[in-house]
């Protein structure tokens, strides 16, 4: 079974995501976590789905299109280095992606379609990488990164950001 990358594998920007991932199978949790977002959400009326709780914040349609893009540029991260890439990668301003993607223009029932095409792709992406490359190290925003940190990174951020609509939006 995969275990936690130690701090050696990723940027300390990513501790808050690492901090929320519980101990067990990681592909497990990816195929849950995506139940429990979907459930969070699904039969939320518009009016919360375009909800901000501050001047220039996202709305949870927002949140969620953001973790989709997220996912999939982190994925692209993961398997660049699973292939042995060391084409240093750029990191990305989710403040500048946000507003491009028109998420409040979408229904939720498109958005959550998304997410789980997405979620699918990476699960079968991460479940047939070779032991051998999970502790491949590349380099992502100017620091070094495993393929196993990212895939971890992918699983905290979606509980991060289940536990943000929880308290900002939900309470």
């Amino acid at each position: 079974m995969l275990q936690k990358p130690p701090t050696s594998e990723y940027s300390s920007f990513f501790q808050r995501y690492m901090d929320k991932i519980p101990d067990g199978d990681l592909l497990k949790l990816l195929r849950t976590n995506l139940d429990a977002t979907v459930s969070l959400v699904k039969d939320l009326p518009e009016s919360k789905l375009a909800f901000r709780y501050a001047e220039g914040k996202w709305s949870i349609k927002e949140v969620l299109i953001h973790h989709a893009d997220g996912e999939r540029i982190f994925s692209y991260r993961a398997l660049c280095i699973a292939r042995g890439d060391q084409t240093p990668l750029p990191g990305f301003d989710e403040n500048e992606y946000a507003p491009q993607s028109f998420a409040d223009l979408r229904s939720i029932g498109s958005i959550l379609q998304e997410m789980k095409s997405i979620r699918e792709s990476t699960i079968e992406l991460f479940s047939n990488f070779d032991p051998s490359v999970w502790t491949r190290m590349g380099t992502v925003s100017n620091a070094p990164i495993s393929v196993r940190a990212i895939a971890y990174i992918i699983a905290g951020h979606e509980l991060h950001h289940q536990s943000v609509i929880r308290e900002k939006y939900l309470s």
